[in-house]
């Protein structure tokens, strides 16, 4: 027997709106809805339910609603004024209400039905509520284009799949927010694990591999394990062991750019980064390298004076009273240097005593009784430049080196050379007092174990490390970056170091191929990384650094095709800009009311009913909203084996204290591991 339109709405009939306003409907429930379970949507389901699914029919479909509330409004039979029903008890009975958040529209379409967010229309008081069925309920869930990747179901649903589309999902940053234990390691590590599957399925030539780029950052290492079994997956350690399958882990001094080294050092703007800049200048171009001949020497001396005069003459020294005398006195000891050598050549010796002869004039010109003015004009000037030039020429150097330079330019040198172009700058700069703070930092990173087979590489490939750590051309990368082993006051600075290098080569990329390069960075634990941080600009220490980076990518990696995944348990302590950034949110259970405030904070109005069951969510559950998905869903997220979870299981102390599990302890080996002695022998 076939029913009508009409009849169906009828049979799915469940209450009345009575109130209605933009963002909030308030509806009387019918006294024969159901109490619990409902029957008559083609299969039983629970009914009514908080953050459940109703409908109400208006004239391009249906209004989608999401319980927020429900409530007993207890009240007499009513009675009219001035009678009285003689006989009769007046009995209470109960009024169900209910409140609902409406979130979008369902739109019956030729494939069936079609859900998108947003209402065109308004129900009126007095429209009907009704349940939906099982098809439309699921096409509620299953909404959306390009659903591609399964990552679980939901309860709230008749445990619809939930799907997502891995453009919307990592093209736009997502976050990944709950409390230890909660699940939030595995939903990550099941999103790359499930979005690789998902891609290796629909690939085109089922030959080819997956041309997907994965990088994770991971700073407790956890992940190790979690992909293991995926033979392209490149492990780095700090420490690594041979047959473990792990790889050293090495992000050279030389890839540091200048706001890094100003960051690990605390380096002050206004004493310190002067000095730091030139350095990294000179190194860059060897001025400090061995094995150099005495002529170089020479035209390295030479170019750092140079530049240090071109520094004096854009600040107007040479020609202002007090500071020319600073000038003068700096010359001439720089003059001390302009030495001839025995073996020179004779253009070079008279180049040199031309230029010594000059500033022997300068000196002449300012030397006697009463006062003197020590102010250069800046023809003075020129004429020295232009001599400095042809000494600089004739010992070998080069004019293109002359041109503007980029101190950030990841040029190999060696720390040694580094600490020598820092005291030589600070000696022609006269910041020689400033910079003694900064050395005992930088030395103390040299002699570092722990780091230097991390830091230490003059012989790496800048081309071979992008291909390792992002991935070469048509193939699945997927690279874990085990950072637990490492120093916390280097860790924030190697963070630094490894996400710029990667947003830096997607920038070239993009330039060059005039197509991005989809790259995902996953941050575990992300408040380690994007802290948040006072906005001054005295604090420039390493975790602000890396900080600033990260906000960086943040708001300009989206375009270059460089996606952020931010694990973390502390939402409230993460960067507002970073946050601010994501347009996806998978949130599992949070019970700090300082983090449940922040989230709330973070999303529309419409969207926070939802999120009042943070702090109840079982392990595993989650809740997915924003860019990703087309509206708010409880997620039961998929479950991974064992051996393909993050290593971070609660502790099994019953187990170990009644020896079901045993723990062999040999403080020995770990004290001679922890204090290096291994290696010593």
């Amino acid at each position: 027997m076939t029913t009508t339109p009409i009849e169906q709405l009828a049979s799915l009939r469940v209450g009345t709106v009575e109130f209605i306003s933009p963002d909030r409907i308030e509806v009387q429930l019918d006294i024969e809805s159901p109490d619990s379970v409902a029957l008559n949507t083609g299969a039983p389901r629970n009914f009514p339910r908080i953050n459940g699914y109703v409908m109400i029919p208006v004239d391009l479909g249906f209004v989608v609603g999401q319980v927020s509330w429900i409530t007993i409004q207890r009240s007499p039979y009513p009675k009219r004024s001035g009678f009285q029903d003689f006989g009769l008890i007046d009995l209470p009975f109960p009024l169900r209400k209910m409140e609902l958040q409406p979130v979008g529209t369902l739109v019956a379409t030729d494939k069936g039905y079609k859900f998108k967010r947003g209402l065109e229309t308004f129900p009126s008081v007095g429209d009907i509520v009704i349940l939906p069925t099982e098809d439309q309920l699921k096409s509620i869930i299953e909404s959306g284009d390009n659903r591609r990747v399964y990552i679980g179901n939901s309860p709230l649903v008749g445990n619809a799949k939930v799907m997502i589309d891995p453009d919307r999902l990592f093209g736009r940053h997502l976050a990944v927010l709950g409390n230890t234990g909660s699940g939030k390691s595995c939903s990550v590590a099941g999103l790359i694990r499930w979005s690789l599957e998902s891609a290796s399925n629909s690939r085109k030539k089922k030959d080819n591999p997956v041309n997907s780029r994965f990088i994770v950052l991971d700073p407790n290492g956890e992940y190790s394990r979690a992909f293991a079994d995926k033979q392209d997956a490149n492990i780095y350690s700090v420490n690594i062991e041979e047959g473990d399958g792990r790889k050293q882990l090495e992000v050279p001094l030389w890839f540091w750019n200048t706001d890094e080294w100003c960051g690990f050092t605390k380096a002050s703007p206004k004493t310190h980064r002067t000095t730091i800049v030139h350095a990294l200048k000179s190194v860059r171009s060897g001025v400090s390298s061995e094995g150099f001949t005495k002529e170089i020497e020479l035209a390295n001396y030479i170019r750092i004076i140079i530049q240090a005069i071109e520094i004096s003459v854009k600040d107007g020294s040479p020609f202002v009273s007090k500071p020319a005398f600073g000038f003068h006195n700096r010359l001439v000891k720089w003059s001390e240097g302009f030495v001839v050598e025995g073996d020179y050549d004779d253009e070079l010796k008279d180049a040199i005593n031309n230029l010594n002869a000059k500033i022997s004039t300068f000196k002449t010109n300012r030397t006697g009784s009463g006062f003197i003015d020590y102010t250069y004009s800046r023809q003075e000037v020129k004429e020295l430049m232009g001599l400095m030039g042809e000494v600089y020429l004739k010992a070998g150097g080069k004019e293109e080196e002359f041109l503007p330079s980029d101190e950030d330019s990841p040029i190999p040198f060696t720390g040694e050379n580094f600490v020598r172009s820092i005291e030589a700058n600070a000696e022609i700069l006269s910041t020689t007092d400033y910079v003694v703070t900064l050395m005992p930092r930088i030395k103390a990173l040299l002699s570092d174990v722990r780091v230097k087979k991390v830091i230490d590489n003059t012989t790496l490939e800048l081309s071979d490390w992008l291909s390792e750590y992002i991935g070469s051309e048509n193939k699945e990368s997927l690279t874990i970056i085990d950072l637990s082993l490492l120093p916390s006051d280097v860790t924030s600075i190697i963070t630094a170091v490894i996400a710029r290098m990667v947003f830096e080569a997607q920038q070239r990329y993009l330039k060059l191929n005039k197509a991005c390069l989809p790259t995902v960075l996953v941050m575990e634990e992300a408040h380690y990384f994007v802290k948040r941080y006072n906005d001054d600009a005295e604090n420039t220490g390493p975790i602000t650094q890396c900080c600033k980076v990260f906000e960086k990518i943040a708001r300009e990696g989206r375009k270059f095709g460089l996606g952020l995944v931010l694990s973390s348990q502390r939402p409230s302590e993460l960067s507002p800009t970073v946050l601010s950034q994501c347009n996806s949110f998978l949130l599992h259970r949070i019970s700090n009311d300082r983090d449940q405030e922040l989230v709330h904070r973070l999303l529309p109005d419409n969207m926070r009913g939802i999120l009042r069951e943070m702090p109840s969510l079982p392990s595993q559950y989650a809740v997915l909203l924003g860019w990703a998905s087309e509206l708010p869903v409880m997620v039961k997220m998929r479950t991974l084996p064992e051996a393909q979870r993050p290593q971070s299981d609660d502790p099994d102390y019953w187990d170990v204290w009644t020896g079901v599990k045993e723990r062999k302890i040999d403080w020995k080996t770990i004290a001679d591991e922890w204090q290096n002695k291994e290696s010593e022998e």
